[in-house]
């Protein structure tokens, strides 16, 4: 009898151990894929808001936003996936015709004059992100080097990435030369975007380690 149920509680205790990774796995990726989920609804609501921050300049009709700060922090916080998802899901809400981007909707907002630098916005997250995600994969607090080349990847991927598709795309709707798209669509925003950059380095550098883990 002795045997037989140690043999018993032996074999409860190896169900036990192969089930148990099975359960924790689960529920593992289900919290990945809902944490994913809301932080890709949130970030989207904040590329929406920032979207609102708006200020026209009279000479052009590219305005100043903070659209490309929420690109940089949802790219950088979130990663690559999620990044690129948070900003492609209000460009094609947009597309369909929701008023998320400056209260306007619709195809004709996507290719409007500002279409081009609409375009890069989601591509603009993804590569950011996979910046992020390769800085970060072996440490959580950033060295100098690491600023640095944060930095860099912020404004080779949102800053420079926005005007190689909007520029010319301004230049083609607005029947400009493209030395008068760069005066009216690049030349005023690059203080602003450095600005926004730097800012943006400072802030993903301290938050990101403190988010959970979304890649």
């Amino acid at each position: 009898m002795e045997t037989t149920s140690s043999s018993n509680s032996n074999a409860n205790n190896s169900s036990s151990a192969v089930l148990a990774p099975i359960s924790d796995s689960g529920q593992s990726g289900a919290t990945y894929w809902i944490r994913g989920i809301v932080f890709t609804a949130l970030f989207a609501a904040l590329f929406i808001a920032f979207g609102y921050v708006s200020i026209p300049l009279g000479f052009t009709t590219v305005p100043i936003t903070l659209q490309t700060f929420a690109i940089m922090l949802a790219g950088g916080l979130l990663g690559a996936r999620f990044g690129f998802w948070s900003i492609a899901i209000v460009i094609i809400l947009t597309a369909c015709g929701l008023p998320l981007l400056h209260g306007n909707g619709g195809i004709g907002v996507i290719f409007g004059a500002t279409g081009g630098y609409i375009w890069m916005f989601p591509i603009s997250a993804l590569l950011i992100g996979l910046a992020s995600d390769r800085i970060f994969a072996r440490t959580k607090k950033l060295n100098r080097s690491q600023y640095v080349m944060l930095f860099i990847s912020l404004v080779l991927f949102s800053v420079v990435l926005a005007y190689v598709g909007g520029v010319p795309w301004l230049a083609y709707k607005a029947n400009y030369s493209f030395a008068k798209a760069m005066v009216n669509g690049c030349y005023p925003f690059l203080f602003g975007d450095m600005v926004k950059a730097i800012a943006a380095t400072f802030l993903i550098a301290v938050l990101r380690p403190l988010l959970p883990k979304l890649r």
